[in-house]
This record gives C-alpha cells, sequence and structure tokens, in this order.
C-alpha cells in the first residue's frame, strides 16, 4: 500500500488525530504564554528576579522530562490528559518567559522616563508603552514555544498522550510490518506541516500587530 492510498483509507482517524494535536497546542501555548508573560512582567524590573524566573522556567523542562517520561515502566508513565498537557506547558514556558524579560528590559528607558513624565502610572506606562514595543521580541518567544509544544506534543504519544504522534509511535512500534512506514512518514509529515501553518498564523498576527518602520518620506513634490 503507498503512502497515499494509507492517508485514504484512514483519512477520517488522521484528520481527527491532527485536529486533537493542533487543539492540544494551541490550549498549552495559550496556557504558556499567559503564565510566562505575567512571570516576565512581574519580574523584568529587577535583575535577580528575572534571572531566578529564567532559571526556574529552565528547571521546570527538565522537571517536565524527568515526570513525563522518565519511568521506565509504561505502567508508571502518565496517560492522557493533564501530565501531557502539564508537561507540554512546562515546556512552552521558558521561551516566553526569557523572551518577555528581554524585551521589556531592552525598551529604551528614555521611552519609559517621557511616558512617566506626562503623567502615565507605572500599570499605564507599561500597558501602552514598554508591552508595545516589547511585543515583537515577546511573539518571537511564542512561536519558538509553538514549535516546542509541536515536537513534544508528538513524544506525548509515548505516554499515550493524544494527537499525531499517535501515528509516529504506532508506526516505529511494528518497523517490518505492513504500513509501519506509513504510519511514521504521516505522522511526521503531518506535524511538520500543523507546524508550518501554525507559524505562518504567527507571522500573519506579528505583521498585523507590530507597527511598522519604515521610514518617513519626504513633504509632497510640486
Amino acid at each position: 500500500m503507498s503512502l497515499w492510498e494509507y492517508v485514504e483509507d484512514r483519512w477520517d482517524l488522521i484528520v481527527f488525530e491532527t485536529l486533537q494535536h493542533a487543539s492540544m497546542v494551541a490550549q498549552c501555548v495559550l496556557v504558556a504564554a499567559v503564565l510566562g508573560v505575567l512571570i516576565g512582567v512581574a519580574t523584568y524590573r529587577r535583575a535577580r528576579p528575572s534571572a531566578f524566573a529564567i532559571a526556574a522556567a529552565g528547571g521546570a523542562v527538565h522537571g517536565a522530562v524527568a515526570g513525563h517520561v522518565g519511568p521506565a515502566d509504561p505502567a508508571a508513565r502518565p496517560g492522557r490528559g493533564p501530565p501531557a498537557v502539564t508537561a507540554i506547558v512546562l515546556y512552552a514556558l521558558l521561551p516566553i518567559v526569557r523572551n518577555t524579560v528581554v524585551g521589556l528590559q531592552g525598551v529604551d528607558p528614555l521611552l519609559v522616563d517621557a511616558a512617566r513624565g506626562i503623567g502615565m502610572s507605572r500599570r499605564r506606562s507599561l500597558a501602552r508603552v514598554e508591552l508595545p514595543l516589547a511585543w515583537p521580541v515577546i511573539l518571537t518567544g511564542i512561536r519558538v514555544a509553538t514549535q516546542l509544544a509541536m515536537g513534544i506534543g508528538a513524544v506525548a504519544a509515548f505516554v499515550s498522550g493524544p494527537g499525531l504522534g499517535e501515528q509516529i509511535f504506532s508506526g516505529l512500534a511494528r518497523l517490518g510490518g505492513a504500513n509501519a512506514v506509513n504510519a511514521t512518514l504521516t505522522g511526521t509529515i503531518g506535524v511538520a506541516i500543523l507546524a508550518l501553518i501554525f507559524d505562518g498564523v504567527f507571522v500573519l498576527i506579528g505583521r498585523l500587530t507590530t507597527p511598522s518602520r519604515r521610514p518617513a518620506t519626504g513633504g509632497a513634490r510640486g
């Protein structure tokens, strides 16, 4: 059976697993983005808290590795649902926290002082000046987090997580058998296509939400 015939024969299942994978990644990245930006906003003004927040987010990744895929006994591994989701959120958290801190710390202090000088409160300055200027860097962190979550979401199938990883690991588990390569290729190609789609969406969001910085042209020509 060719790859195309395999996909046609299992089209409904593949579409279902693709939607599962996309939904899982989108929800996990959304949670990680909210948490990561809040942590970054709460800590970026001071060097030690911000460094600790980034280090803690990095430590959470190692904790996710040990807790999610660490046990050798399949019976001891977490199953579907919250454990898989928690691991993916922890993986996605680091680039978002780091880029939020870096983006906010990179805002020109003179602009912040100017905002405060015209009567803006610290909170309003953050919302109206600092976050918009840091947004491209923060969005880059979210894009990186999404690609990480996409891959880790596939690995989640190793511990009975949902999504296209089911195709990959079911194929790897029966290499040499009928349609093993087709199943593995279907899952791998599906994850790659989803990753490109998600990244394209973020590129579009960046273009729609980042102010144009084209240089001003000269006066009207007469």
